[in-house]
């Protein structure tokens, strides 16, 4: 560092005191190094808890500064940003979370955004241009989509799909037809599928990916939605994926009180998403960035009730004698191949769910509506639990025909179970169901 300053005239700064991963031998877990992980209380007047960083711009110690920290903003110099520069760029609380964040997955890097979904069309403009095409699962959330099918569709972009629970040969068929149409400029997966909890073969994909693309080169990344199990109960870069996509609205965040997305996964995909982010500005705010630190400290308990209530909670509903089927991934049928990507792909069910009702709307909507303890509300992943009709809210803007394909039909239900007392909500699914 002495002859670095030397060399280039920018002084020294003091370092961050480092995180511990490790205590000797034994690897720390990352419910563990939530609680401090990429934050020095002596950097901030030693504080337990990173302050909230309020501000547009950084001040630069040289000018000499200021011109490094640019030419690694900028890509004009490999490694990245070394100091903070602008608040579109870089911040203390996002590179905190952002740090934390990558950890679940043991993951290289880890970006912040300001939703979901524009963690999502970073990703894909960042990948995609005029003519290629986009391979994907299906059904995917319906914004994801709209932003395929008709946004990106403006610009010359195609796209096909197959199935959530495609077999690897139904895969590569759909990869051929697509390398047929044009340049594959990425493979998109959501797992389980929203909202019929579909689960997808991510072995099966990254197989068919590097047999389809010998030329690694060449290869179109895999980026996953894994927002209804992660980071908890699936953690798919281990299973193949380059990218995992988060609505952090949802778990991570998971006290319903805010909006943000975010993407984990190798440096070699994330650092040209990093450099769309800094142009376009999705990234998510300090004020944000904050709350979701806060929340990654008790993500692994709120998860883990949440599941728990939803095993007791769908036990009872999947006897019941008004309810169809319920989707939900602890009843998946012994040597059926949903049951055997889960065995291979998750560690838990979730606290996610799709009820099927006997009749249609009517039925759906009586049920919604007499519910009492459970809110009629879209989102999921919160500490209350949510419930609403997908074929008339979030996926109204699908078509009939396709909506009826992926099994988003009127009697469905989509269920996100809380941490309140399991007992209770059983009562107030059993007193609603009475109006059905």
């Amino acid at each position: 560092m002495e002859n670095e300053a030397e060399m280039t005239g920018v002084p020294a700064r003091r370092p961050m005191k480092k995180s511990p991963t490790a205590i000797g031998n034994h690897q720390l877990s990352p419910e563990t190094m939530m609680m401090g992980f990429g934050f020095d209380p002596g950097l901030s007047e030693g504080s337990l808890k990173p302050p909230i960083f309020l501000t547009s711009t950084f001040v630069f110690d040289t000018a000499a500064h200021g011109k490094r920290f640019f030419e690694g903003i900028t890509g004009k110099r490999p490694g990245g940003a070394e100091g903070l520069v602008y608040s579109r760029f870089n911040g203390p609380n996002q590179e905190i979370l952002e740090g934390r964040l990558r950890l679940w997955e043991e993951a290289e890097e880890a970006l912040t955004f300001s939703s979901g979904m524009s963690a999502i069309a970073t990703l894909l403009l960042t990948f995609c241009r005029p003519g290629d095409v986009i391979v994907h699962s299906g059904p995917l959330y319906a914004a994801t989509e709209t932003l395929i099918a008709k946004i990106l569709g403006q610009f010359g972009i195609t796209w096909l799909d197959f199935p959530s629970g495609a077999t690897g040969e139904e895969i590569a068929a759909v990869v051929e037809a697509a390398k047929a149409k044009g340049r594959v400029a990425m493979i998109y997966l959501e797992s389980p599928a929203n909202p019929t909890n579909a689960l997808v073969d991510v072995e099966a994909v990254r197989a068919v990916r590097d047999s389809a693309f010998p030329d690694a080169s060449a290869r179109p990344p895999i980026a996953i939605d894994n927002t209804f199990l992660g980071p908890l109960w699936a953690k798919p870069l281990a299973s193949g994926a380059d990218i995992s996509v988060y609505s952090l609205t949802k778990y991570a965040g998971g006290h319903s009180d805010l909006v943000a997305g975010g993407l984990v996964g190798a440096k070699k995909f994330l650092d040209p998403i990093r450099m769309m982010r800094n142009t376009i500005g999705t990234i998510l705010d300090p004020n944000t960035a904050w709350m979701l630190s806060r929340s990654l400290e008790t993500l692994e308990l709120r998860m883990s009730r949440a599941g728990e209530n939803a095993a007791k909670v769908c036990e009872y509903l999947r006897t019941h004698d008004k309810v169809e089927s319920v989707g939900y991934l602890g009843f998946l049928q012994e040597g059926t191949r949903q049951a055997d990507i889960y065995k291979r792909h998750c560690t838990g069910a979730g606290s996610t769910f799709s009820l099927y009702l006997k009749g249609g709307e009517k039925e759906a909507f009586a049920f919604l509506d007499n519910l009492t303890i459970a809110h009629l509300a879209v989102s999921l992943g919160g500490t209350e639990t949510l419930a609403s009709a997908p074929a008339a809210m979030t996926h109204l803007s699908v078509p009939d025909e396709r909506k009826q394909a992926l099994g988003i039909t009127d009697n469905l239900v989509r269920i996100s179970i809380g941490v309140e007392n399991a007992d209770d909500l059983i009562a107030d699914f059993e007193n609603a169901l009475l109006a059905v």
